[in-house]
């Protein structure tokens, strides 16, 4: 698994990626209730950092991409574009204005669950920088992140059952980013809630049928949500949990979950989803794999898997913008697994 690994050229190509969309305003889909005939705004006068990137959760996980390239490769030639690009952007003024947005009426829901997810993932990122520069942008960033704990800390207790499809509103993809920010922060609280939903909404699946993929999925909802249980429960308990949930890996069963997704138009943003579908799968599967002893049979089958998934999608992350405005998020999420 580790020649899938994060290289300075790759960190690179990814880093200019981001940089080329972070700060591209158009075109946009905004995530935006109006409220009243004032709201008839760009999106940069709405959201001085996230404006770019065709949406506002693109805009953070690609912010995401280049934190965590920049702490993992310190010194590739785009590392003085990012950090000018972070002191610029990452002001109070602009977090601020972030943050009243946030406040106004109609928006509890915004980007729920999955910008909330990824602005805790990128908050995450930058918690672990030792760098004086790093500490002041998780600093900076910081109340945003207390808001979206928030939000999920008054959402879960309220959310009876959880959201399966595999696109933006999966719950378990949610839940698995925001433990990456509660372990980050040591966010003990925080942490319980999360694991403690995990385990309430899915302990009990059994014989998983995985009947995926869908036309537009860029995610799992089988794999993502054994990701979230093995982060959610102990390694003694997310092994029984598994056997359970997919007891017959070992015959490649259910056989779509070993087999790429087909892209038959990445121009289409919808069908460009699939792509994402094949490196999450991967970023899953490679996560899943290193819980397994060596002498597992599945472990070298999951590992298989990843690799394939990886092969058929990691060639399309640049190309059209469709794809390219996001994929490279996914991409770095599966080499790191």
């Amino acid at each position: 698994m580790d020649s899938l690994s994060l290289t300075p050229d790759i960190a690179s190509k990814f880093a200019r990626l981001a940089l080329a969309h972070v700060e591209r305003e158009y075109p946009n889909k905004p995530d935006h209730i109006l409220n009243g005939a004032d709201d008839l705004r760009s999106p940069r006068s709405l959201h001085p950092i996230f404006f770019g990137s065709f949406d506002w959760h693109s805009c953070v996980h690609g912010y995401w991409l280049l934190a965590t390239v920049l702490r993992l490769q310190p010194d590739i030639a785009e590392a003085d574009d990012i950090r000018k690009l972070f002191s610029r952007q990452f002001t109070f003024a602009n977090v601020a204005a972030e943050f009243a947005y946030l406040e106004q009426p109609s928006r509890g829901g915004f980007e729920r669950p999955y910008g909330w997810a990824w602005l805790l993932m990128l908050s995450a990122e930058l918690a672990r920088y030792q760098s004086t520069e790093g500490k002041f942008w998780s600093t900076t960033l910081k109340p945003l992140a207390g808001e979206f704990v928030s939000r999920f800390t008054g959402f879960l207790p309220r959310a009876t059952y959880p959201v399966r499809v595999g696109t933006h509103f999966n719950s378990a993809f949610a839940i698995a980013l925001a433990l990456e920010y509660s372990d980050a922060t040591r966010d003990k609280r925080f942490g319980r809630l999360l694991r403690g939903r995990a385990v309430s909404w899915f302990s009990n699946d059994v014989d998983c049928q995985a009947w995926e993929p869908s036309g537009d999925d860029f995610l799992s909802s089988a794999l993502i949500e054994a990701e979230c249980m093995r982060r959610s429960l102990d390694a003694d308990l997310f092994s029984a949990w598994l056997v359970r949930f997919l007891p017959r890996i070992e015959a490649r069963d259910p056989l779509t979950l070993f087999t790429p997704a087909t892209v038959s138009d990445r121009t289409d943003g919808r069908i460009a989803h699939l792509d994402g579908l094949n490196l999450s799968r991967a970023w899953c599967w490679r996560s899943i794999a290193r819980t397994l002893s060596d002498d597992d049979p599945r472990r070298e089958l999951m590992v298989n898997a990843a690799t394939a998934h990886m092969n058929a999608s990691m060639p399309h992350v640049a190309g059209d913008y469709a794809g390219e405005h996001w994929l490279a998020s996914f991409a770095l999420l599966s080499m790191l697994a």
